[in-house]
């Protein structure tokens, strides 16, 4: 695979549109043909799922179902879209992978370990971003700016808890991870948007 692939991470109201976005531009103007991608979803198959995943339901959601469908969602958006630009020698620009499942459904769900681990390692069979930028932000802030786009989803309603288990573990695994780099995205959007424009500006160097 000649392609890098780069992903954006955070919790609901961190920023994440405007920062891919901004990534985007970066990697055209630098001559990168570049696909854009988001989980759960991005084939026909894997926003079914995600429509799934994101609607309440009349009963209880067992955590393990949840997370069997995210990465049933993740696998066909690796088979079908990611892998082959890669292969082709595009860039690739995720709205969430990997590390969302292991945050959400592993920190904020409190999955065991042995089972994130298990599902990880069959489904990406150690496949994994070639950077990850994780845009961090207070939960209560995240949500606020969430609500201002209107109705919450059923994983957005889980509760300022759940939020905050969340946010510790994704920055517990961007603290083992030299490939993923933490923005602060509590600041004015004009200096998050600076602050990852340095980012890869220094990665496309």
């Amino acid at each position: 695979m000649s392609g890098k692939f780069i992903v954006v991470e955070g919790l609901e109201g961190a920023g994440k549109s405007s920062v891919i976005g901004l990534i985007i531009k970066a990697l055209e103007s630098a001559g990168m043909g570049v696909e854009q991608t988001r989980e759960p979803g991005g084939t026909p198959m894997a926003e079914a799922i995600r429509e799934c995943v994101k609607q309440s339901w009349d009963e209880s959601v067992a955590e393990e179902t949840e997370l069997l469908l995210m990465y049933a969602a993740r696998v066909q958006l690796l088979t079908n879209r990611i892998y082959p630009a890669l292969e082709a020698g595009k860039w690739v620009v995720g709205d969430r992978h990997d590390l969302s499942s292991q945050a959400y459904q592993g920190g904020g769900r409190g999955v065991n370990p042995t089972t994130m681990n298990a599902m990880r390692d069959i489904a990406l069979k150690g496949f994994k971003p070639d950077l990850t930028i994780y845009l961090d932000v207070e939960p209560a802030i995240g949500l606020e700016r969430a609500r201002g786009r209107g109705e919450l989803d059923r994983i957005e309603q889980a509760g300022i808890a759940f939020f905050e288990r969340t946010r510790a573990r994704y920055l517990a695994l961007a603290e083992a991870d030299e490939s993923i780099i933490v923005v602060d995205a509590m600041q004015p959007m004009a200096m998050v948007h600076s602050d990852v424009s340095k980012v890869i500006a220094g990665y496309i160097a």
